[in-house]
Order: C-alpha cells, then structure tokens, then sequence
C-alpha cells in the first residue's frame, strides 16, 4: 500500500493526477466514525511529516495525525483505503 504522505504530495504536486474534487476521510476517536472532508479545506504545514490541519466547526485548527485517515476519495470513488483490523 502506498503510504498516505506519498499519496497526498501526488495529489498537491502531480497536476494531471490533480485535477478532480478529492476528500479524505480520516477517524475522529470522540465520534467514533471516519468523517469526510473535501482536501481543499486541509492545510498541510510546512515541515510537518505527522499531521494536517483542518478547521472545525468553530473554525479553530485541528491537528489530525496522518495514521488516522481511512480513505481517499477521487471524484467519489475510493482511490486508496488503510487496512484495518476490526
């Protein structure tokens, strides 16, 4: 499996790969589900190999580590997918 670090320079630096409405799908432990969110609005701080930011629903920054994203959409079909044990 492709890591997730590699996928998302792909997608930010690739510009045919590029092109298409992608959203990634990552685990929040407190709602107990993977939530949705369209890459456009996910901030990828330079130097940080860990984790990205997203705004919440009071529009405060929110690290997400990057071994807590799930999926990745391209266009609304599941372009890559972390294997998990339930």
């Amino acid at each position: 499996m492709q890591p997730i670090q590699d996928l998302l320079n792909r997608i930010r630096w690739d510009r045919e790969f590029g092109m298409g409405r992608f959203e990634i799908g990552y685990y929040d432990r407190v709602e107990d589900r993977v939530i949705r969110v369209p890459l456009a609005r996910i901030e990828f701080p330079e130097g940080d190999h860990f984790s990205f930011l997203i705004a919440d629903e009071f529009e405060e920054q929110v690290a997400i580590p990057f071994h807590r994203v799930r999926k990745v959409w391209k266009n609304g079909i599941v372009i890559w997918e972390r294997k998990t044990a339930d």
